[in-house]
């Protein structure tokens, strides 16, 4: 049986790209988990497996491995960095005794790094801060150190959380120190050149201070059986996994449980049971207090919930989850072009599919609207970005409505979300941030200028948060970092709608033509290319003014006695297109319109693709509007 002194359970808290993932590497790489001859020690971002999380270079879920130091066994918890992964963060810290706070020794703490250290300050985490990548060439240390103890000083909630052990380290380089390396410190004095090679350093250090800080978890093994469930895992063979700490007594193979969750109980027995050593599934017969436990055979989706035995069921407090801001509606595919392109088309397989994100994925709230649709709501546009990215490779066709920000009620009175806002940029960027800000309403509270570069730090409302990473990034050239997170809710005020100018929408159903785009292409900017299947109704493009404007894509150069390539007229005289992104299509898209998404591709539309129809339309909400104005009258 393990000895419970000798467990160790940590979660690693970073910004996005601040090398939580690269010292997760090296812990597994220097631990010796894998044999010199494995594929995992040539290979970066390990536990970032998946295909959007390699892209986007983020941790979207949560994942937990252990490794073995001497005698000890610790357990680590890799959390997403990114504020809008929230839920993930929340639940998966319950499993840690301690934090090992990770800080760009340029960019110091972040609005996310606050969001997660505030989390697992309220837990009673004990930290230890690492700053990391101190031979960046702007890296100061000293500075980022003060802005750190700066920031335990807000945060902390007791306090033997402000005595936390500092290291330095260069993680991709599986490097860290008890101290600032002097010829390090030396090299950022003089200006860090481009081959300068840090002195010779291992992880040690830094896994004797897990040892020694993160105490050992409590619990008494001999009491009845309580673990909080964490997260679930799936495989193909054993079912359904949940994944949680053993807060008091043992688990065994053969038990005889109860899940409770809530007013509800699921009942089941023990058929396997599983710790990890490295990423690897290990069978175990028992698990005791305060390791984490990989259980198989209770058919329960339950996370927050307590697995007890059935002797003697008391469930633990539920974990409390930041609420969503931002909600977009899902629907089954209605456009002329459905079911050519995607494997999962009906309202009866996006349901299950959604079904199934609810199981697993409390951060998200998805409820059931009328006719078939979902309300799908998160804590931002990346959260639910990421899930229709991962729906489209799955092979869903779908459809889905402008995103909208969620409020609340407090007092009868209407609030909405606001949150703190950060930008960095080099300073040749600064007019076009503040302008972009101010058309945006955003409130200024710090500007500093460092090395060519800028902090911008504003308060803005979510719903002028929207799209404002695809405006920037634009302005910028991609110059950018930009992060917020959730400071409140403020009352409700009335603003005037997001300038957006009119969209060019076909009128004819078939193939665009090169020759109809050439000339369509004076009116304004296409996001089609010839080729391209369009039907009534789709959004070809952006008109240069504010109206919409009806085009005939399909329309084909007129015969005549004189030959002519085509190419000649008009790939020749074609500008170039504008990409429709997810990200662009989510912030333009307007409350009359839809955004068709397949395996595919992408297409805009109309919700009524008609013209007759969006003239009635229109004509309708004027009446609905003029009854409002009489009844306030």
């Amino acid at each position: 049986m393990q000895d419970q002194t000798k467990i160790r359970n940590i979660a690693i808290i970073a910004h996005v790209d601040h090398g939580k993932t690269t010292l997760v590497d090296g812990f597994l790489k220097q631990s010796h988990i894998f044999r010199d001859n494995q594929d995992e020690m040539n290979q970066q971002m390990i536990l970032d497996s998946g295909d959007l999380e390699r892209e986007k270079g983020i941790t979207i879920k949560a994942k937990n491995i252990s490794i073995n130091y001497g005698e000890y066994k610790i357990n680590i918890v890799d959390t997403p960095g990114h504020a809008d992964f929230g839920g993930e963060v929340e639940r998966t810290l319950n499993m840690a005794d301690g934090c090992l706070l990770l800080v760009d020794a340029q960019e110091g703490p972040m609005p996310q790094t606050k969001f997660v250290l505030k989390k697992a300050f309220e837990l009673g985490l004990k930290p230890i801060v690492v700053i990391n990548k101190i031979d960046k060439k702007f890296s100061n240390p000293k500075k980022v150190l003060n802005l750190v103890t700066d920031l335990f000083l807000n945060l902390a909630t007791d306090e033997s959380q402000l005595d936390f052990p500092v290291f330095y380290a260069i993680a991709r380089e599986g490097k860290v120190w008890a101290e600032m390396p002097k010829e390090v410190q030396d090299e950022l004095d003089r200006g860090m050149s481009d081959d300068f090679v840090a002195p010779e350093a291992t992880i040690q250090p830094l896994l004797d201070a897990i040892v020694a800080h993160v105490p050992h978890p409590v619990g008494n093994k001999t009491e009845p059986l309580q673990m909080l469930i964490s997260s679930l895992e799936y495989d193909t063979y054993q079912g359904r996994m949940l994944v949680g700490k053993v807060k008091r007594g043992t688990v065994k193979v053969g038990d005889s449980v109860v899940v409770l969750n809530g007013d509800k109980q699921e009942s089941g027995r023990v058929k396997n049971l599983y710790t990890r050593e490295g990423l690897t599934l290990v069978p175990v017969n028992e698990i005791i207090a305060g390791d984490i436990a990989i259980v198989v055979g209770i058919d329960s989706t339950a996370i927050g919930g307590t697995l007890c035995i059935s002797s003697k069921p008391e469930a633990l407090p539920k974990i409390k989850i930041s609420e969503p801001t931002v909600q977009i509606k899902f629907e089954a595919n209605t456009s002329p072009l459905v079911g050519k392109e995607g494997k999962f088309v009906t309202a009866k397989q996006l349901q299950q599919r959604l079904d199934k994100e609810a199981e697993t994925n409390i951060s998200l709230k998805i409820t059931k609207g009328d006719g078939g649709a979902y309300y799908v709501a998160g804590r931002g546009e990346l959260q639910l970005t990421i899930l229709i990215e991962t729906l489209r490779r799955e092979g869903f066709e779908f459809q889905i409505r402008r995103p909208e920000v969620l409020m609340i009620e407090e007092d009868g009175k209407k609030m909405e979300p606001l949150e703190e806002l950060t930008v960095d940029v080099p300073e040749a960027y600064n007019g076009a941030v503040t302008s972009t800000l101010s058309e945006r309403r955003g409130e200024l509270l710090n500007m500093e200028i460092e090395n060519g570069n800028t902090r911008f730090t504003y308060k803005i409302l979510t719903r002028n948060l929207l799209g404002l990473r695809n405006v920037l990034i634009n302005l910028t050239k991609g110059n950018l970092v930009m992060n917020s997170f959730m400071l409140g809710y403020v009352p409700y005020t009335v603003q005037p709608e997001m300038y957006r100018k009119g969209v060019l929408i076909s009128t004819d159903a078939g193939t665009a033509m090169g020759y109809s785009l050439n000339t369509i292409q004076e009116r304004g900017e296409l996001i089609i290319e010839p080729g391209s299947a369009v039907y009534e109704g789709m959004i070809l493009g952006i008109n240069k003014y504010d109206d919409d404007l009806d085009v005939n894509p399909v329309k084909e150069r007129a015969k005549s006695g004189v030959r002519m390539k085509h190419d000649e007229i008009t790939q020749t005289s074609l500008k170039s297109i504008k990409t429709l992104t997810l990200e662009f299509a989510l912030v333009f898209i307007g409350g009359d319109e839809i955004l068709e998404v397949t395996p595919q591709n992408l297409r805009l539309r109309k919700a009524y693709l008609t013209k007759n129809e969006r003239n009635w339309s229109k004509r309708d909400n004027l009446t609905d509007f003029a009854k409002k104005q009489m009844g306030a009258g």
